[in-house]
């Protein structure tokens, strides 16, 4: 009988020490593995967004409404990389004094001559209309600042390649003359550089759709045999954005 509880006693014993022992060793455990971080919220590898657009060039009062497309893959949370295409088509017209000084100092005789010959009115204002379609390609990236959870704010640096096609349509005797001289065919097409910034917000609707309205600043050398000045266009385009892929952690770089 005395053995008998001296055995239950060692075992008592040996047991608490294991539970001691164990215990111990969770705890180590528990602060060695710090608690797991909440997951970020959702921002997928890429990215799509269609819009209608408005490319305005105020020295020329010329409106362009059409269509604005990208798609990118965000490097980072921060950093995203893609390709920038818009195409809009409108009216306008460019008076003689809008033109360069040696195109003035060609046509502005001839104007002279018609309105002393009475084949133009004396207050004439010599403009040739035309319809211009413009495109832009761009690639490049984009910085996010991921601070809101419902809209998310951007910036960009704006450069790339500006395409414009401009159809003239000479409208009396002396805006014919104009054309059969500079442009014959009826139709002037030039690809130049451009550079510039822009900007926008992402209204976040729901995971992977947001409503997106953007603005960009750019400044072209258009035409520069025939524009006294050489332009600056504005692109402001709204529409859906939509964003999917696996959720990307990485920040910045």
């Amino acid at each position: 009988m005395h053995q008998r509880t001296m055995l239950n006693l060692c075992l008592t014993r040996a047991a608490g020490i294991l539970i001691l022992i164990a215990g111990a060793a969770a705890g180590q455990q528990t602060q060695q593995q710090p608690p797991p971080q909440p997951e970020q919220p959702y921002v997928g590898r890429f990215v799509l967004y269609a819009g209608y657009l408005n490319l305005y060039t105020p020295e020329i009062g010329l409106v362009q409404p059409g269509v604005h497309i990208q798609a990118g893959m965000r490097w980072s949370r921060h950093i995203s990389l893609g390709f920038d295409f818009s195409r809009g088509t409108g009216n306008t017209s460019v008076a003689l004094t809008q033109a360069t000084t040696t195109i003035q100092k060609e046509f502005d005789p001839i104007l002279q001559s018609f309105i002393a010959a009475g084949l133009l009115p004396s207050n004439y204002v010599a403009a040739l209309p035309f319809t211009s379609t413009a495109e832009t390609f761009t690639m490049g990236p984009e910085f996010p600042l991921r601070k809101f959870k419902w809209v998310t704010p951007y910036i960009r640096p704006s450069c790339g390649i500006f395409y414009d096609s401009a159809v003239a349509h000479p409208n009396d005797h002396l805006t014919t003359i104009v054309v059969n001289t500079i442009a014959p065919s009826g139709r002037e097409q030039m690809w130049t550089a451009f550079y510039g910034f822009g900007g926008g917000l992402a209204f976040n609707v729901t995971k992977h759709f947001s409503l997106v309205v953007q603005g960009d600043f750019v400044h072209e050398n258009l035409f520069p045999d025939l524009l006294l000045h050489t332009p600056n266009t504005f692109r402001i385009s709204i529409g859906p954005g939509f964003q999917f892929g696996h959720n990307v952690t990485k920040n910045w770089l």
